[in-house]
């Protein structure tokens, strides 16, 4: 049996297998990008070191991507699986350094085919799967750095916190969970080891053209992430009923992946006197962070959004295995079947829902309308697009799909300089105040309007 012969190998042909399936599947049922997607490309066309929205890292991301393949959607997709699959190959390196046997770490990743956020909500390239790679090379060098305390590791620690963050601003709590670690170290050795203060030296450093734009900007994103939590809507019933409705999301959330873990162990009290004083930094790593989340709705009142659990879940599988390894090796088949059924069922699932489903973002004719307006364009204009402005969604799909890639634009407002035939702009928007101020070819396509400023 190949599991049984190289697990090594083994784990490798999963990535491959997972690459593929959630690079094909989405890209053959979905007739355009979704969403944040579109989005993160919007804002990759006019790269700042920050957007109304959230940090830089994810429309970098992108951008690089379209560098090379252009408005290829699977290209997109593919970015999405690469990022998770970097994620799983540094569980699975962590993984390695806490078992001795790597039948428990692959156990501890395929684990993860349990969680949805891991396969069926993947495709849709973010900030909370930009954070996913990030979050777990940043735990296994913090690991390293505890256990070692060489510069190097501190250094790499530094970095791929910044990117983190930079990728969307909860990755604050894995790094004040990290910050909590490095404290406990200190208090037990009794002495400040001043190598410590590298990752904070480091992260600080890669953080400061963001924080520049933060200042310059009005602190816009870090607005629109408490906006988003809905804090200005607060009452009293909302400190107990949102993480309440946190935790019962979540325990929904993790339903499959505890079928997995019940396959081929029993429920047992757990046993934490005993528990290995190196296994105590993955307990952790996978409860504070979680715990500063209930905290903190349960303080402000905020609203947890499901989706901003993406990466929080990453080394739970590794810790469950730990607590529940026992009788891996004697069911092992059974776990194997289980975890083989929730690999076809995911992408199946989604391939039935995207295909049966005509009313979803994926289903908007994002290059059929840039088509059209590419057309209209050509027959009366002789330069290229160079602007487009409006929402992310509207504009953005035109900027992506259009053929000379024009820079997007959110504000008609603030940008009303541009409006000139050499420039080449076009507006989206509603076409009632279109009508008003475009002074070029106006029209309507699909629900919305379309201003052309162009030279002729």
């Amino acid at each position: 049996m190949l599991i049984k012969n190289n697990y090594n190998r083994t784990f490798y042909l999963f990535l491959l297998f997972h690459l593929i399936i959630w690079t094909i599947v989405p890209s053959v049922s979905n007739l355009n990008l979704p969403l944040d997607t579109i989005e993160a490309l919007a804002w990759g066309s006019n790269l700042s070191w920050g957007f109304t929205k959230h940090p830089p890292a994810s429309a970098f991301m992108v951008e690089f991507i379209y560098s090379f393949f252009g408005n290829q959607d699977w290209a997109y997709y593919f970015l999405s699986q690469l990022f998770i699959i970097i994620g799983f190959v540094y569980v699975w390196k962590f993984s390695n350094l806490i078992f001795k046997e790597k039948i428990y770490s692959l156990s501890s990743i395929f684990l993860l085919e349990g969680i949805f956020f891991y396969n069926f909500t993947s495709p849709e390239f973010n900030v909370n799967v930009c954070q996913i790679p990030f979050w777990a090379i940043t735990v296994f060098y913090s690991w390293r750095s505890i256990k070692y305390e060489k510069i190097s590791d501190l250094v790499l620690l530094g970095i791929f916190m910044s990117l983190g963050f930079l990728s969307k601003y909860l990755f604050i709590y894995l790094i004040l969970t990290i910050k909590f670690i490095f404290i406990l170290k200190v208090l037990k050795n009794r002495y400040i080891n001043l190598k410590f203060l590298i990752p904070g030296a480091v992260f600080l450093l890669i953080l400061t053209p963001h924080i520049i734009w933060l200042f310059n900007n009005n602190f816009a994103s870090l607005s629109y992430a408490l906006n988003r939590t809905g804090i200005d809507e607060n009452s009293l019933l909302n400190h107990f009923y949102n993480p309440i409705l946190f935790l019962l999301k979540q325990i929904g959330i993790l339903i499959p992946m505890l079928i997995l873990i019940f396959s081929f162990a029993k429920l047992k009290k757990l046993n934490l006197i005993h528990l290995k004083k190196d296994r105590y930094f993955l307990l952790l790593i996978n409860i504070i962070p979680i715990a500063l989340m209930i905290i903190t709705s349960f303080v402000s009142g905020a609203k947890i959004r499901t989706m901003w659990m993406t990466p929080f879940y990453l080394f739970l599988g590794v810790l469950l295995i730990q607590f529940y390894k026992e009788n891996l090796r004697k069911n092992f088949k059974r776990f194997l079947f289980v975890f083989i059924f929730f690999f076809i069922l995911s992408p199946t699932t989604y391939l039935v829902v995207s295909l049966s489903n005509d009313y979803k973002r994926t289903d908007y004719p994002g290059k059929e309308i840039a088509n059209l307006v590419q057309r209209r364009w050509d027959k009366n204009f002789s330069n290229n697009i160079a602007v487009v402005v409006g929402d992310e969604w509207y504009a953005g799909n035109l900027s992506y799909h259009l053929k000379s890639r024009p820079v997007w634009y959110n504000s008609i407002e603030n940008n009303l300089s541009m409006i000139n035939s050499e420039t080449g702009v076009i507006y989206t928007g509603n076409p009632k105040i279109l009508e008003k101020f475009c002074p070029g070819i106006y029209g309507t396509i699909k629900p919305i309007g379309i201003c052309m400023i162009g030279a002729k």
